[in-house]
């Protein structure tokens, strides 16, 4: 199981801080092939003031989000590895950039949303490619802040353990961008006495698509 894993976190936001592309659209409609036009030096400057973190040479930010925890690495004791992607390949090179875990997050259930990125020219030719996990649910284009980005859907399990992933990728100024919306636990009634989860995964999942309004592109 830890393998399988391994292959495998807005209410309330001050109006400076809002989604400048509303959450709802992120999902609304498949997005246009062509990607919008670079970030202005003022419009990133001003990101940068209103972000929790920022990574200029990535071109990438995060703004405050309630509910969520900002971590800079995929360690957890409650996920198997801290691959730099969902179901990466084992010879795939990436960096692990950001996360925002979902406060409450625990080893009976945890969710996160993670931000990876890989420079390595084989990562980036197979940044599009849909991992073999994926489920029989249509592939489609998705608006991350104005960004274009392919969407599937994966699931991994084994025992009692679980994964969900909605996978995000993208390829910007020769880089891979991987956005992954991360539901993982054990499941609940395998503990004596059965254990309560800190959410469900329906809830998670839907904080976990709220928290894509949080990044921003500032290149």
């Amino acid at each position: 199981m830890k393998q399988r894993l391994g292959a495998l976190g807005l209410l309330g936001l001050l109006t400076a801080c809002q989604p400048e592309h509303p959450v709802e659209a992120v999902h609304a409609t498949p997005a246009p092939a062509v990607a919008p036009p670079p970030v202005s030096d003022v419009q990133a400057s001003r990101i940068a003031l209103q972000a929790q973190f920022v990574d200029e040479a990535l071109g990438v930010a995060i703004l405050p989000l309630p509910g969520f925890t900002l971590r800079r690495d995929f360690r957890r004791d409650y996920l198997a590895t801290d691959d730099w992607k969902a179901f990466a390949e084992p010879d795939s090179r990436g960096k692990a950039v950001a996360a925002l875990v979902l406060d409450g997050s625990n080893e009976i259930t945890a969710a996160e949303l993670r931000l990876g990125v890989s420079d390595d020219p084989d990562a980036v030719a197979a940044c599009l490619k849909v991992s073999d996990s994926a489920l029989p649910s249509p592939r489609d284009e998705i608006r991350i802040d104005g960004q274009p980005f392919q969407h599937f859907r994966a699931s991994d399990a084994a025992m009692s353990h679980y994964l969900t992933v909605d996978a995000y990728r993208a390829v910007r100024q020769q880089r891979c961008y991987a956005i992954d919306l991360l539901v993982v636990g054990t499941r609940p009634e395998v503990y004596d006495p059965p254990r309560t989860p800190p959410f469900d995964t329906a809830t998670a999942q839907a904080r976990l698509r709220e928290a894509l309004g949080a990044i921003r592109f500032v290149k």
